[in-house]
């Protein structure tokens, strides 16, 4: 069920360099009607996520710099997926990659936007097109997400995915109102400089059942993938509107990941994991007990070395006890900006960090984003709202590392 294609794309990043990444934890406010989960403010939601597109057009500082940027799960309204497309197209940089989850759809309304951009997403078109011709489908909720690229010569291609694994508010008795369950995910090459990287939906990431499991197909990709051309799959992106974004199902596939148990795995062994989140001011979706939105991170194999940090906006831990180095943020509305490490493995003798923060942005008054003092960062001040952002029986473990 879970077929994984490669793309083609010419981003040209700068040899011997590492990539720039910004996640943006914002919170979605959602509803639930005929068509699924969708946004109950989707003007002010674009106006919001268009702030975030101005800032990066206008690059301050070595914002300049930014390749990857990435909003969470159902964070664009689907009324507003031309306009983001258009400013992309008309004020990023070249270089530049952009994921984002928009809210439900119909299938039909998905298979329109296949179909309008249909050179870079035949595999997906040709799937829908297939499951609507064995069924009554086409009123079926879609849950998806797109991957739009601005190349080095300007041109901008725009991926389609759909998700394939629905949480329990995405599902019913009913499997002619169930969502629809994508089968064709982009797996993205980029030349000349050889960047591999994907991006799924959520529970799409720990999708598994007694006889198949997304993330082991994707394992299995990315060590062909390193045996035929000797190239890994560099990173991963987990785009998440999710009460629960440390449930035991996610820390197990993240076990399972890096912890070369059954199968030695060098194609994803120095792969990059980005979660990324929705913030604490989401609403709408209905949880049973303390269940935080929030809490984005990174997580790399232990061969990185991060060392304990921990800070009121982010720290460092190995997630439990696994065979990983993780920086986990806070709960908070945030913009989180980093640079993904360029070399993998360090000398033991050094003293460097392979991954940096380099701002960290919070809304302001007027609706725009600044950028975070060092010391609101390290230190919670008196009158500070931030809360802690603790690592709990992990920090003992971390700073044993």
């Amino acid at each position: 069920m879970f077929k994984i294609v490669e793309k083609q794309i010419n981003v040209e990043f700068t040899l011997g360099h590492h990539q720039h990444c910004m996640v943006c934890q914002i919170p979605n406010h959602v509803g639930f009607g005929e068509s699924a989960c969708k946004l109950t403010d989707p003007q002010d939601k674009w106006q919001q996520i268009r702030s975030i597109f101005e800032m990066v057009a206008d690059g301050p500082g070595n914002l300049k710099k930014l390749n990857f940027l990435v909003l969470p799960e159902s964070a664009m309204p689907a009324d507003y997926v031309e306009e983001a497309l258009n400013f992309i197209r008309e004020h990023f940089r070249p270089n530049t990659i952009t994921s984002f989850g928009v809210e439900h759809i119909q299938l039909r309304e998905y298979l329109a936007m296949l179909e309008r951009y249909h050179e870079d997403n035949e595999e997906a078109l040709a799937s829908v097109l297939k499951d609507l011709d064995a069924g009554d489908i086409a009123q079926v909720p879609t849950n998806w997400a797109i991957t739009a690229v601005k190349e080095t010569d300007g041109r901008l291609r725009v991926f389609l995915q759909a998700k394939s694994h629905p949480f329990v508010g995405e599902e019913t008795i009913d499997p002619f109102h169930d969502l629809y369950r994508g089968k064709v995910f982009p797996l993205f090459r980029c030349t000349p400089i050889a960047f591999n990287f994907m991006v799924l939906i959520c529970l799409d990431y720990v999708y598994r059942d007694l006889y198949q499991s997304n993330i082991s197909t994707v394992i299995e990709k990315a060590n062909d993938l390193f045996f035929t051309t000797r190239q890994r799959l560099d990173l991963i992106t987990i785009l998440e509107c999710n009460p629960k974004p440390e449930h035991r199902a996610f820390q197990d596939v993240v076990n399972g990941f890096y912890g070369e148990y059954l199968a030695y795995t060098p194609g994803v062994r120095d792969t990059v994991t980005i979660f990324n989140n929705v913030s604490d001011e989401t609403t709408g979706i209905k949880t049973k007990g303390v269940a935080p939105f929030g809490y984005s991170s990174i997580i790399i194999h232990e061969s990185h070395k991060i060392g304990p940090v921990d800070y009121p906006e982010f720290a460092s831990d190995d997630f439990g006890g696994l065979p990983v180095c993780r920086l986990r943020f806070g709960t908070e509305t945030r913009l989180y900006y980093f640079n993904l490490p360029l070399f993998h493995e360090l000398d033991p003798r050094t003293t460097r960090f392979p991954l940096k923060i380099h701002g960290i942005y919070r809304p302001d008054p007027a609706g725009q984003w600044e950028r975070m003092a060092d010391h609101d960062v390290m230190h919670e001040g008196e009158d500070s709202p931030e809360k802690k952002c603790t690592l709990g029986s992990n920090a003992e473990a971390g700073a044993k590392r």
